[in-house]
C-alpha cells in the first residue's frame, strides 16, 4: 500500500508556520510508504524547492496558483462555495489525483487543509486523514464580526459556508485531526456530531535547529539599542498584521516611555504598505522577508505575540522559547502550548498588561534570562516532532515499529 499527501502549498521550504508542519508530516509519512504528493506553488521561491519535493515523494504534482482572488471571488459566489476552497479549485490536480488512484495502490490519503478534500472522490474506500490544523470557519467569524461593509459580509459568507464543508470533511475522514486539544475541543462543539472522529495532533520543533548557542545574531539588528523586541510570522496574513497594528499603536508607546531606546522589529514575507510606512519611525523596524529568521532572533531581547485572533499553535512563540528568549504573548497566542505563565512566558490580554511585562522584563535582564533559559528548557522536555507525530502509524493505517525515527 501506498500513502497520497495533498496540500495546499508544496511543504518546502519550511519557512512559515503550515509549511513547517506540513513538511515534517510529509517526512514522517514518507518513511512509513511510497508517498504521492500533490500542492500548489504561491510564487517562484515554491517553484525553487519542487527538487526537494521530488527527491522526498515517489511522485508529485506541483501547480503553480495563477488564479487572482477576484477570479476566485467570482467562481465562489457563482457556485455557491466557500472561497478558500475554490482559491485551490483545478482540474490538473482532480485529473492527476484520479489517475494516482486509478493506478496506484493507495491505501490512505493524508488531507492538509480543507481547501484540498474537495480532491477526494466519493467512491475512495481507503482510509482518509484531514489534518485542518485550525477551525477556519470559527477565524472567518471573527474577521466579519470586527468589520464592516461587503468585506464583513464575505467574511460571513465564507464562515458560514466552510463550517458547512468541515462538517461534510468530518464525515467523511477517517479522523479529522486539530493542532492542539483547545481547537479540537472547539471544533468537537461546533461539529455537535458524536459519531465523527476529531483528535489533536500538536506541532513540534526542531529544538537543535533553533539552538541559541548555535546561531550568530544579526549583526544588523544586534547593532540597534535595546531593549530589542521581535514579531516573526508571514506579514500577510490579516492576525499577524493586526497584532503588529496593535503593538506599534497600543503597546510600543508605553514601553519606550519607559524605555526610549526600546525597539520593534517585525520579521517575515509580504509587509503590506500600511506595515512598510512604518519602518525607521519610533522605534520599528520592518525587516520583510530574510533568508533565516533565527540570527534575528538571537539578536532579540525578548519576543512580543499580541495576537487577538489566534487559531491553533503558534511556531512563533515555540521558535521563540527555542531560542531562550523571554516571550510576552496573548492568552489566544498562548493556546495549545502547555507552558506557565510566569515560568516559561509572561501573558496579558490588555495592552496596559502587556507592556507592564515588557517593560518588567527589560527593567530586570536576571529575570528575563532566567525566563528564556525555562523556556528552552521546556522545549527541550515537552516539544520535539517525534513525540508530536507518535500518532500518525496508527492514523495512517501504516505502523511501522521504527516510526519514531522519522520526525
Amino acid at each position: 500500500m501506498e500513502l497520497l499527501f495533498l496540500a495546499h502549498r508544496i511543504p518546502f521550504p519550511p519557512d512559515r508556520g503550515d509549511k513547517i508542519r506540513s513538511h515534517h508530516i510529509l517526512k514522517a509519512l514518507a518513511r512509513l510508504a511510497p508517498v504521492h504528493v500533490g500542492c500548489f506553488a504561491d510564487d517562484p521561491a515554491d517553484r525553487a524547492s519542487e527538487g526537494d519535493l521530488a527527491s522526498l515523494a515517489t511522485s508529485h504534482l506541483l501547480i503553480d496558483r495563477g488564479k487572482s482572488l477576484a477570479r476566485a471571488g467570482l467562481e465562489a459566489l457563482a457556485r455557491g462555495a466557500p472561497l478558500s476552497v475554490t482559491a485551490f479549485h483545478d482540474a490538473r490536480m482532480a485529473r492527476w489525483v484520479a489517475e494516482i488512484l486509478r493506478t496506484r495502490p493507495i491505501g490512505a490519503i493524508y488531507l492538509f487543509s480543507g481547501q484540498v478534500a474537495q480532491y477526494v472522490p466519493a467512491n475512495f474506500r481507503g482510509r482518509v486523514i484531514a489534518d485542518l490544523v485550525d477551525v477556519d470557519s470559527a477565524k472567518f467569524e471573527a474577521y466579519g464580526a470586527q468589520g464592516h461593509g461587503f468585506r464583513a459580509w464575505m467574511e460571513r459568507r465564507e464562515a458560514r459556508l466552510l463550517a458547512a464543508e468541515e462538517a461534510r470533511i468530518a464525515r467523511r475522514a477517517h479522523a479529522t485531526l486539530l493542532v492542539s486539544d483547545a481547537e479540537a475541543a472547539l471544533f468537537r462543539k461546533r461539529l455537535a456530531d458524536p459519531a465523527c472522529t476529531v483528535q489533536a495532533l500538536g506541532n513540534g520543533i526542531d529544538s537543535d535547529l533553533y539552538d541559541p548557542t548555535k546561531v550568530t545574531p544579526d549583526p544588523r539588528m544586534a547593532a540597534i539599542p535595546g531593549p530589542r523586541l521581535i514579531f516573526t510570522g508571514q506579514m500577510d496574513y490579516a492576525p499577524n498584521i493586526a497584532a503588529v497594528e496593535r503593538a506599534i499603536a497600543r503597546i510600543m508607546p508605553s514601553v519606550r516611555a519607559a524605555f526610549p531606546n526600546a525597539s520593534l522589529h517585525v520579521v517575515g514575507r509580504n509587509p503590506p504598505p500600511s506595515l512598510a510606512a512604518h519602518d525607521g519611525r519610533d522605534g520599528i523596524r520592518i525587516w520583510g522577508r530574510v533568508d533565516d529568521v533565527r540570527p534575528f532572533l538571537a539578536a532579540a531581547d525578548m519576543a512580543l505575540v499580541p495576537l487577538e485572533i489566534a487559531r491553533g499553535v503558534q511556531n512563533k512563540v515555540l521558535e521563540a522559547m527555542s531560542m531562550a528568549l523571554p516571550v510576552v504573548l496573548s492568552t489566544g497566542a498562548a493556546t495549545g502550548i502547555a507552558a506557565a505563565h510566569g515560568r516559561e512566558f509572561l501573558t496579558g490580554d490588555s495592552d496596559a498588561a502587556l507592556s507592564k511585562a515588557i517593560c518588567a522584563l527589560a527593567a530586570d535582564p536576571a529575570r528575563a534570562h532566567s525566563l528564556g533559559q525555562a523556556a528552552r528548557s521546556w522545549i527541550e522536555a515537552h516539544a520535539g516532532w517525534a513525540a508530536a507525530l507518535e500518532s500518525l502509524p496508527r492514523l495512517t493505517g501504516f505502523d511501522r515499529p521504527d516510526f519514531s525515527d522519522a520526525a
